[in-house]
């Protein structure tokens, strides 16, 4: 037997969980997904969601509603008469008419260990925590913000240097394969729920831009963390003299090293710069509309030198 199943998510983490629940054999009845956004150099072309494209490739029927407050929008919502909903990373507000619209309710892919990092950012400000274990969770969805009782997990060690692209891209298949799993056990009737814990939430809010600049003033454990837990987007920055002009970099990957100095300050050429305290290494960054490139590679062809420093 399959499930009627809607499928609600936007970016790329959500397409894999859509790809297995059709190839499951589910019947993916309607797939929610946030409106095409303004792209390109100029702003002026509307550019689908990777789940859109997928679910267009997929031919499945695809909605793209601004909310799902209105009377409207529930009552179609209501009309897919799906046995359960599906949701990952889609970014809009559940209410409850379409919580309780599925016979057996809303079912979210969330990746954190509940009850920490509810929210929006879970697998960055882990990273940018120090984080040594995230997973991911299939939980049931309630009015509240990712509170519901959870049904299964699969925890996942974070690398010292791993940066969020790589968890990110880790926990989006272990995601798929997890919520297809929570589906063959709801048809036998067999998916139970456990309450969250009451201890230990922390709130994974949107990563700000303003937060993204680098402080090199902090120890090199909290800049090294910095860097790749906003690796490689929105991507953690500073400041760099080149020549005459000051262009910002983007510091995608680096690793922790012994080495003292002045904050900011180029300790050698290998691009170790050192921090309040401790040092770190850069292995990876990219100037300002230009491409990633080795560290080293770049110290040497800006003609960055031993003694100077990032802002």
């Amino acid at each position: 037997m399959s499930l009627r199943v809607v499928f609600m998510g936007t970016p790329d983490f959500s397409v894999p969980t859509l790809r297995a629940i059709h190839e499951a054999g589910h019947e993916v009845v309607a797939v929610y997904t946030q409106p095409p956004r303004a792209a390109g150099r100029r702003g002026l072309e509307l550019t689908p969601s990777p789940v859109q494209r997928e679910a267009e490739r997929l031919g499945l029927p695809v909605y793209t509603p601004l909310s799902l407050k209105g009377e409207a929008e529930q009552s179609v919502f209501h009309a897919h008469n799906a046995d359960i909903a599906v949701v990952v990373a889609y970014g809009l507000l559940l209410p409850k008419a379409v919580l309780e619209a599925p016979q057996f309710g809303c079912l979210n892919g969330h990746a954190s260990l509940l009850p920490r990092w509810r929210g929006a950012a879970p697998i960055q400000r882990a990273i940018m925590a120090g984080d040594r274990e995230t997973g991911m969770m299939v939980m049931k969805m309630q009015e509240g913000l990712d509170t519901g009782p959870v049904a299964l997990v699969e925890k996942m060690p974070i690398d010292p240097d791993m940066t969020a692209g790589e968890l990110h891209d880790r926990l989006m298949a272990v995601g798929a394969a997890l919520m297809v799993q929570a589906l063959e056990k709801l048809e036998r009737s067999r998916l139970t729920f456990t309450p969250q814990q009451t201890e230990g939430m922390t709130y994974a809010r949107k990563i700000d831009k303003a937060e993204t600049r680098i402080d090199w003033h902090a120890a090199s454990g909290g800049v090294h963390n910095h860097i790749r837990g906003l690796s490689p987007f929105p991507g953690a920055w500073c400041e760099v003299v080149i020549g005459e002009r000051t262009e910002r970099m983007k510091l995608l990957r680096s690793i922790q090293i012994e080495g003292s100095g002045a904050a900011g300050e180029i300790l050698d050429d290998e691009f170790t710069v050192a921090c309040g305290s401790g040092a770190v290494r850069l292995i990876e960054v990219q100037k300002a509309g230009g491409k990633p490139t080795a560290a080293a590679q770049f110290l040497h062809g800006a003609r960055l030198e031993k003694g100077m420093k990032l802002s």
